[in-house]
């Protein structure tokens, strides 16, 4: 077949999709990235892939340009005729299911990656809005959920039928790359990664870690990432510089080699408050046998074991947050044990090669 896989950014089909496209190209399919370039896009050519520049504007709300978008959009899938794409990410999704459609594609297969900002902090009228697309865009398409918290509410709100509707747990984790290593020797580091939203749970993060530090334990708090200044919701770079300062927590920015930066860590944490759909920093850190902190919302809670392999809190709960952090900083081989358990849950249930093969088989069903 000729597959089409378009995303909002580069960076998340190289480093969300990267094995699925490469799984396609090995059973002979043509595979077609389509995104807004960026400085991944080389690096998606040099494996062989023909990579297409589409322009998408994420915060964009103009509706003379977003209907310009999805025009622009009907033209190039016109052109390229593919047989089945895949959309990844909200606008992808809403705006790459009409034109489609409108273009004549009878196979699409939408991925929910979780609801984001606009079903968390954003105002009703936008919520409702994106809704009313999603409505309007899902009808026979097959739509690919990550938690079944998702998928049930999809259901309940009839934005799609049970049809439709297929279950695979993220994007999975390569476990070979995300391999378990020796905790290092001194003060734990306790790990926040990924993009720095408040919603995410970074101002709790700090707020922790003050604690922790006022109340005399020895710790190292470290935040890996960079502000995500397009969505209205990210950390703003004089919050980072004001924390830097403080000293009580680390600004290491942003990292691409993520296994190295678990593995510099004894604890990861997710105190998050955004819908998400699976995040990946709980199966790398299962992988890399570190145990996980985080809230109990859809995503989290279907990779956290509480007591298991990692802590779960309420959403927004400080001092479960503070006293979970005690709890793992004070027993290392309760974060060992926690550590083994989360290697074991990631190799059963989340590998890339799981992931992949669900994947291919929606596509065959199709």
């Amino acid at each position: 077949m000729k597959v089409l896989l378009f995303a909002n950014t580069d960076w998340y089909l190289f480093n969300y999709r990267l094995p699925l496209a490469r799984a396609l190209k090995k059973r002979g399919d043509d595979v077609i990235l389509l995104s807004p370039p960026g400085r991944y896009s080389t690096l998606l050519e040099s494996e062989g892939f023909t990579w297409l520049p589409f322009p998408l504007a994420r915060k964009g709300m103009n509706p003379l340009a977003e209907l310009a978008t999805i025009f622009r959009l009907t033209s190039v899938l016109r052109k390229i005729k593919p047989d089945l794409v895949h959309f990844f990410t909200i606008k992808a999704v809403l705006y790459g299911s009409i034109a489609a459609r409108v273009s004549g594609v009878r196979r699409i297969v939408n991925a929910i990656t979780g609801l984001g900002y606009i079903f968390s902090d954003a105002n009703p009228i936008l919520r409702f809005i994106v809704t009313t697309l999603y409505r309007a865009s899902l009808g026979n398409t097959s739509v690919v959920f990550q938690n079944p918290d998702d998928l049930a509410l999809f259901l309940q709100n009839h934005l799609i039928t049970s049809s439709q509707a297929y279950l695979i747990p993220g994007s999975g984790v390569d476990i070979q790359i995300f391999h378990p290593t020796p905790e290092p020797a001194g003060d734990p580091v306790i790990m926040l990664a990924g993009r720095l939203l408040h919603s995410k749970g970074v101002p709790e993060f700090v707020q922790a870690a003050r604690q922790i530090h006022k109340d005399g334990l020895k710790a190292r708090f470290v935040i890996v990432g960079e502000p995500y200044l397009d969505n209205p919701d990210s950390v703003q770079p004089h919050e980072l510089a004001a924390w830097k300062s403080e000293a009580e927590v680390e600004i290491w920015g942003w990292h691409d080699d993520m296994a190295e930066m678990i593995s510099q860590a004894a604890i990861v944490c997710l105190p998050t408050r955004y819908k998400e759909g699976l995040p990946r920093l709980l199966l790398e850190a299962g992988a890399s046998s570190r145990p996980v902190i985080a809230t109990d919302i859809p995503g989290c809670r279907m990779v956290i074991r509480n007591g298991e392999n990692g802590l779960i809190i309420p959403p927004g709960d400080l001092t479960a947050l503070i006293d979970s952090l005690k709890t793992l900083i004070l027993d290392p081989a309760l974060r060992n044990k926690m550590g083994t358990c989360g290697r074991k849950i990631v190799e059963q249930e989340f590998s890339v090669n799981s992931v992949i093969t669900q994947t291919l088989t929606v596509y065959n069903q199709i």
